[in-house]
């Protein structure tokens, strides 16, 4: 009889251990399956772009990944810059130093004139100072203007880790490659130097979230290779990202356009190499206010689907959405709503410039549907 009473007492805990693991897999799943938010380029509308204070202020304001855009110097370091041309987002051309380096170059086809990170050292894009780039849609940033340095990927890391080691709150790193072809040809190529900083840091190495993504498709490749072999960031992820739908990534010149890449073959294809895309809103809900079946056929090859921007300004949202007054005026009711439609349509994540704006509306919108 005890024997009986022990084995059945054994199966009791068993079948209750079981029913915690199970709750707590429903509480894993739960938390995994809530939009992430991304502070596009930190907190954009609130700081000038790829500044520590911008970073910074998208931590403090609840965002779950920072990302920044990287671009290399003349001495190889990777900086946080949206493009190589400088001359609308730092203050260089007002310094009689660097004058004499403007030029004109093209870059992935567009002719660019201006100051180009791939001509000056780390020394010397110290010397510069960040500026608001959309000064005329958010005068309230230029204040911030000629306080900030231009941050390196160093830095970067190293201020979520200080932030995670004062509070135990993990900030993930979205980082973006840009022009990765381009610099490939100036023998300044991003991702091998990606990769080796990131496997340096024990934060990013073991602790943080990582999303790697690009325009480009070789170098996603390359670098889903790298991780495969290597393993240097092991849990590190591929985010292949969507321009304009008639346009093709810059090193497949012209073969494949964005479109083909969106159906449900080319998701497929994408899924091959990356873990999740980032299209423009458009593939999602397209002009005429319709839920595509983007999110769906994604899903269907188990890519995550992070879209951008989200903008709080009327400059950037839809008509239907937009508060009376000025393109530069701040319309939170608008952009909330706006957000919770692509909540609705199932994303995994949204790039947005005013990180805290979007938690409130993700808030919102699981109250909503919680209450419903």
């Amino acid at each position: 009889m005890k024997k009986m009473i022990l084995m059945s007492a054994t199966l009791m805990l068993a079948a209750c251990d079981e029913q915690d693991k199970n709750t707590s897999d429903q509480k894993a799943s739960t938390q995994q399956a809530m939009p992430l938010i991304i502070a596009h380029r930190g907190a954009s509308a609130l700081r000038p772009e790829h500044t520590l204070a911008a970073y910074q202020k998208a931590i403090d304001d609840g965002a779950d990944f920072i990302e920044p855009d990287l671009v290399a110097t003349q001495d190889g370091y990777l900086i946080a810059r949206h493009e190589n041309e400088i001359g609308s987002t730092t203050n260089i051309a007002s310094l009689p130093q660097f004058a004499s380096r403007k030029t004109t170059k093209v870059i992935d086809g567009t002719e660019l004139n201006g100051w180009f990170t791939e001509d000056l050292s780390l020394n010397e894009l110290k010397q510069l100072k960040a500026r608001e780039r959309i000064a005329d849609i958010r005068p309230d940033n230029t204040r911030y203007n000629d306080l900030y340095e231009i941050p390196t990927l160093e830095q970067i890391i190293d201020l979520a880790e200080q932030h995670y080691k004062k509070t135990g709150k993990v900030i993930g790193l979205y980082i973006e490659t840009k022009h990765p072809t381009y610099f490939q040809n100036k023998n300044l190529a991003l991702e091998d130097r990606l990769l080796k900083t990131l496997a340096q840091h024990h934060y990013t190495r073991e602790i943080a979230p990582i999303y790697l993504q690009s325009f480009e498709v070789n170098n996603l490749k390359y670098m889903s290779d790298q991780l495969k072999q290597h393993r240097s960031v092991k849990h590190a992820k591929i985010i292949q990202l969507y321009d304009e739908k008639k346009m093709s990534p810059a090193d497949l010149a012209g073969a494949t356009q964005y479109a083909s890449m969106a159906t449900a073959a080319g998701l497929k294809n994408v899924a091959s190499y990356a873990d999740g895309v980032g299209p423009s809103k458009d593939y999602i809900i397209d002009n005429n206010a319709q839920v595509t079946s983007f999110v769906k056929d994604a899903h269907a090859v188990g890519l995550k689907v992070h879209p951008y921007t989200f903008r709080p300004e009327n400059q950037f949202l839809n008509s239907a959405l937009k508060c009376p007054g000025a393109a530069k005026l701040r319309c939170v009711t608008g952009a909330e709503k706006e957000l919770s439609l692509f909540f609705k349509a199932g994303v995994d994540g949204v790039f947005a410039d005013d990180p805290a704006l979007a938690r409130q509306a993700l808030t919102k919108y699981i109250n909503a549907q919680t209450n419903r």
